[in-house]
């Protein structure tokens, strides 16, 4: 070991903040979130469920974000060309059922780069979307 830290693409005080504004438009909206934030290799930095946000979106949240990072863009984008007339017909079931294609995904963007990315799930898609929008907006 040579003493020298990683430096983390984005910090928890990052993600605490992108958090907390997604949570302030889901109370806005009166509809509870899981919102999860992963960094640029797609490993969970911070994920929190709203109080009566569902169970089952909680992998859902954390696979929109990492979604959203593995294929660098948002995940509304991947939802025309994976339909089974589009280009990438069955890309859902690739990473092992690990892909989200649909709203609630978006790349967390800092100097051009993309350095992780938060995902929203438990609302209709466009509840999810206006959330996810107001935690990147934050970052």
């Amino acid at each position: 070991m040579t003493g020298e830290k990683i430096k983390d693409s984005l910090t928890l005080d990052d993600a605490r903040r992108v958090i907390d504004a997604a949570m302030a438009r889901a109370v806005e909206i009166g509809q509870p979130q899981d919102i999860a934030v992963v960094d640029a290799g797609g490993n969970l930095k911070a994920h929190v469920r709203m109080d009566t946000a569902l169970i089952g979106s909680i992998h859902i949240s954390i696979n929109k974000a990492y979604t959203a990072v593995a294929f660098q863009c948002q995940t509304k984008d991947l939802t025309d060309i994976t339909r089974p007339d589009g280009d990438l017909y069955g890309l859902s079931d690739a990473h092992g059922g690990r892909l989200v294609v649909f709203p609630g995904g978006i790349p967390l963007v800092r100097d051009g780069h993309i350095v992780g990315a938060i995902g929203v799930s438990t609302g209709s898609i466009e509840q999810d979307q206006t959330v996810a929008e107001a935690g990147a907006a934050a970052f």
